[in-house]
């Protein structure tokens, strides 16, 4: 039996073993927000109790403190390909950086787990995937113990088969899918089993990982630039109105056109493309889509860039929100021709199963300074903010209808 999981290593073996817009967001931090306070909060979306994995938690936690970038890694990831935006000096700072658990604070609460980030945000941001991908393959291997290699990639050669029956020879010409699942996944052995199968079996569709070791091992385009925890720090940085244009700009000034694709989904689409004028929308080469309804989204999009006087087929849109196949034939369907696109897979790729339920968990930047921020999704359920008042308040600033006006998660 080659089961999905190590129990004899961390979960967490690598300092790679990560997004790889942890690393973009890293260095754009450490020049331009060194000294900023932050605060992260692990939530558990489908509710599940989990309190009883903290003595594994906290293993594993130890273990992770002990990691540090290894010689081959540091060559690859300041290679010159990414020596064109990555620095000198985050290089420095990353060959020295190891995880410090005084920032991180794990409790039981009502029998659920309840984790905490506190502290420098140059130095806590790169809690956010391990601490997921910890706590998913704990739960998974506790739930669901006798889940072996073979499951998986069973389920993801049926994914091929179904696709190949579905879509005509054009369509698959067309797709292109990254791995987007370290964060949920079933177990990084899962993760590398899919990565590998589809790098060797799948290679016209399969274009790239988030994941920098498993880019690093197999030698595969690196993919990411931004997440939603850059345009919420902002918002405590400066005038709430404009944080959005802010984290913007800060990101041009730090990348100068590289990394070029920018999430929409902070404070709702709508206002992002009223921010989103001829000045952002000619300096980024696309924009990723998070949440909401798809086609909708591509819509907005589309009719944005064509108010602009820019012809959409040249950008980018990045679909990555609960991706399956069957999900992207419709988005493909409906954008083909209009512009250039992708798909970044996450659960369904790495934690797809026969008879395991993936967890719903996130880590989200909660407070700046100790003052609240806030996300509003174009899916109201992944709204976050702590406090109830600043959520309010940042509803009227952005003209955002809190359909449901308790916090969300």
């Amino acid at each position: 039996m080659d089961s999905a999981f190590d129990r004899d290593n961390g979960v967490i073996q690598s300092l790679l073993d990560t997004d790889y817009y942890t690393f973009t967001m890293m260095q754009a931090v450490l020049h331009q927000h060194p000294n900023v306070e932050v605060e992260y909060q692990f939530i558990v979306r489908s509710k599940e109790r989990l309190g009883h994995l903290i003595p594994q938690l906290r293993e594993e936690l130890e273990k992770l403190a002990g990691l540090q970038l290894r010689e081959g890694e540091q060559r690859f990831l300041f290679n010159k390909r990414f020596r064109e935006y990555l620095t000198p000096d985050f290089e420095q700072f990353l060959g020295l950086f190891r995880f410090n658990l005084r920032y991180i604070h794990v409790a039981e609460i009502d029998g659920q787990l309840n984790i905490r980030v506190r502290g420098p945000m140059l130095h806590c941001i790169m809690f956010e995937q391990p601490v997921l991908a910890m706590v998913s393959e704990l739960r998974n291997r506790d739930k669901y113990p006798e889940v072996e290699l073979a499951d998986v990639t069973r389920q993801l050669y049926q994914k091929f088969e179904w696709l190949e029956k579905n879509a005509s020879r054009e369509e698959l010409a067309e797709l292109r899918v990254s791995d987007f699942s370290t964060r949920r996944r079933l177990s990084f052995r899962a993760q590398r089993e899919v990565v590998n199968v589809m790098r060797s079996d799948f290679p016209g569709v399969f274009v790239g990982t988030s994941n920098a070791h498993l880019a690093y091992e197999f030698d595969l385009p690196l993919i990411g630039t931004m997440a939603h925890q850059w345009l919420m720090v902002h918002q405590q940085l400066g005038r709430l109105r404009e944080s959005q244009n802010a984290a913007l700009e800060n990101w041009v000034h730090e990348y100068r056109g590289r990394l070029g694709i920018a999430l929409t989904d902070c404070i709702s689409t709508d206002f992002f493309l009223k921010d989103f004028d001829l000045y952002f929308a000619k300096l980024y080469d696309g924009l990723r889509q998070d949440s909401g309804d798809p086609i909708v989204w591509a819509d907005k999009v589309l009719g944005r860039y064509k108010e602009l006087g820019i012809d959409p087929r040249t950008k980018d849109l990045m679909f990555s929100d609960g991706l399956n196949f069957e999900k992207c034939l419709p988005i493909l369907r409906h954008v083909r021709g209009k512009a250039k696109f992708g798909f970044g897979m996450g659960t369904s790729l790495a934690c797809d199963v026969e008879g395991v339920e993936p967890l719903s968990i996130v880590m989200k930047l909660v407070r700046v300074h100790g003052e609240p921020v806030v996300k509003f999704s174009d899916d109201p359920i992944k709204n976050v903010c702590e406090d109830a008042s600043f959520l309010r308040y940042a509803a009227q600033v952005f003209n955002v209808t809190l359909i449901n006006p308790q916090l969300g998660a």
